[in-house]
């Protein structure tokens, strides 16, 4: 099993004061880092302390050291790393794991995957590093765990890409953005149930009540069990699914990026609406269509700078 080299917890305020002593007392060199309250390193391994949470992250090749020695025993008060089969039973269970990634992205597809997932699978995954792809800072390694993921014996996927065209029509027909995730979600679901017509539930991040999801089920789909819950992430099957749905996601910005010869950028950030005005100039209103979430109201903004 390859050696753990990252580490994510939350902390209390209480407790990351009590972490910051234990590092001064253990001779640990501080520093200051963007976001962090502190962060500090000695040997081979980095501690960082976010303002966000708090959260404490550990980082290096003796990262799973310092957790099961130091801050599980003095500081979590409990012993988590290697027991997720203890005290999260259900995520090594067969189930299946959904999750997208563009739906706060102007340019670019809503992209939905889902991962079928058994106990060796769900260990195998723990293992490669497949975690919330939001956790995974380069585009690179996205792609590098997305095909670690693919090449997991026995782990069955599913991804579906909808492209802004289609996209624009679903939109316009289902009328708001919770029931065409619901729709899109069901559709994978059904698609993975071909394949694991015996799987018994699915899981996936909490974005509109569970019922819309249900609805938007078809036969095959009706008897399974379905899970929406806050963190989901945090689930094996439902990690592996955004990575393979960033991967894809990342994958079309970039194809489409150099046909254009435009960056496409994630987001809605001013960059974004600077790009869409040259491509609205250079091809035409009408672009946006092909590119781009027109619901959004950076659409408008778009037309609005290129028609003053």
């Amino acid at each position: 099993m390859p050696a753990l080299t990252s580490y994510t917890h939350a902390l209390t305020a209480p407790q990351a004061e009590k972490l910051q002593t234990l590092l001064d007392e253990r001779g640990f060199e501080f520093m200051t880092k963007p976001y962090c309250l502190y962060a500090a390193a000695k040997a081979k391994v980095n501690v960082l302390v976010y303002e966000k949470g708090p959260k404490v992250v550990v980082q290096g090749k003796e990262t799973e050291d310092f957790v099961t020695t130091l801050l599980e025993p003095e500081v979590l008060g409990e012993a988590k790393l290697g027991y997720e089969e203890v005290h999260h039973p259900e995520m090594f269970q067969p189930h299946i794991g959904v999750d997208e990634s563009g739906k706060g992205d102007f340019f670019g597809p809503l992209v939905i995957a889902g991962v079928y997932v058994d106990a060796e699978v769900a260990r195998r995954l723990r293992d490669i590093g497949a975690v919330d792809s939001k956790r995974i800072g380069s585009d690179e390694r996205i792609a590098k765990i997305a095909s670690d993921i693919r090449s997991v014996r026995g782990l069955v996927w599913e991804v579906i890409s909808i492209q802004p065209e289609r996209y624009n029509e679903l939109y316009e027909k289902f009328g708001n953005l919770n029931r065409l995730l619901a729709w899109g979600h069901a559709k994978v679901i059904e698609n993975l149930l071909e394949r694991v017509p015996d799987c018994p539930r699915a899981i996936s991040d909490q974005f509109a009540n569970p019922a819309v999801l249900q609805r938007a089920m078809q036969k095959r789909g009706q008897s399974i069990e379905l899970v929406q819950r806050t963190k989901a992430e945090s689930d094996p099957a439902v990690a592996a699914a955004s990575i393979l749905a960033r991967e894809a996601f990342v994958g079309w910005l970039k194809s489409q990026s150099q046909r254009l010869g435009i960056d496409l950028p994630k987001g809605v950030s001013p960059i974004v609406k600077q790009n869409a005005a040259a491509l609205v100039c250079k091809h035409g209103r009408d672009v946006l269509q092909i590119l781009s979430k027109l619901h959004f109201r950076t659409a408008g903004e778009v037309v609005d700078r290129v028609t003053l």
